[in-house]
């Protein structure tokens, strides 16, 4: 059985994901998308909600299973007895970390390959971190993420808005 390992943060899962989710369960036997618990980045998101979040966008595809881990990517790899890491690139930029990792990756399991899909030209722009800051601000993400994730966001919305007023706008690019 070839398994694949799709690991990432996915705070929130949008529709890049899911189409590199849905792709990447068409090459292989069975797709394990693996949700990182422990990210060195600021969150929005639960680990708890993420797993959920990503579970019900991706419940149509019979052959992926979604989980939370910990610790190195390859070493949760080896534990599901997956063959292939499976990434999505969307940009110049994104390759060179991709690349980096996978070399990493390789030197520390050289058993397990590395597999970067490039992603569809309409979500070539897109990442969590732009879909919470246009949803936060009340823009229309409707093209942008799956109706479960518009909605959780709607109510992250409201909820921040109810403690502290509008939310306020962080720039990317700092």
């Amino acid at each position: 059985m070839r398994r694949a390992l799709y690991p990432g943060t996915f705070d929130p899962i949008h529709l890049g994901h899911v189409d590199i989710a849905t792709r990447s369960a068409a090459i292989f036997d069975e797709l394990i998308v693996a949700i990182y618990d422990r990210p060195a980045k600021s969150l929005l998101f639960t680990t708890e909600e993420r797993v959920a979040l990503a579970r019900e966008a991706l419940k149509d595809l019979p052959n992926v299973r979604v989980m939370a881990y910990s610790g190195l990517t390859v070493d949760f790899a080896r534990q599901v007895g997956a063959q292939t890491i499976v990434r999505g690139l969307r940009v110049i930029s994104d390759f060179e970390w991709e690349y980096q990792m996978a070399l990493t990756n390789r030197q520390l399991a050289p058993e397990v390959e590395f597999v970067c899909l490039m992603t569809r030209q309409e979500y070539a722009f897109l990442s969590s971190s732009i879909l919470k800051e246009v949803a936060l601000l009340g823009g229309d993400v409707s093209r942008m993420a799956p109706p479960n994730v518009i909605a959780l966001l709607e109510d992250k919305r409201q909820e921040m808005e109810q403690r502290r007023g509008p939310v306020p706008l962080v720039s990317l690019r700092d």
